[in-house]
């Protein structure tokens, strides 16, 4: 089995930073879903996309993937990148550029 292992990000729902601790593991799907006749959903029988393993640390969900034998692949954390900026700057007035 295919997983991939990635720290979720940030709810964009609110402002703060907290529930970003963990690493998450989820199965990665292949892609066999049909079409249930009756109402027309979408089904599949791989009831592993389902699962959403939590850990520490990547490295005990890598641990976790190889006693396994998974295959698995590691997403990079992205880091938050902080613009300083001043109020002031809004109001600041910058000469444009002429063209020619």
């Amino acid at each position: 089995m295919d997983v991939k292992i990635f720290r979720p990000s940030k709810n964009t729902l609110q402002s703060g930073r907290a529930g970003r601790k963990y690493w998450l593991m989820e199965s990665i799907d292949k892609g066999d879903f049909s079409v249930e006749p009756l109402m027309g959903w979408t089904k599949s029988n791989n009831t592993q996309k389902q699962v959403h393993l939590k850990f520490n640390s990547s490295e005990d969900a890598i641990i976790f993937a190889k006693n396994n034998g998974w295959n698995y692949s590691v997403m990079p954390d992205n880091k938050r990148r902080v613009k300083p900026r001043n109020y002031g700057d809004n109001f600041k007035y910058v000469p444009s550029q002429e063209r020619v």
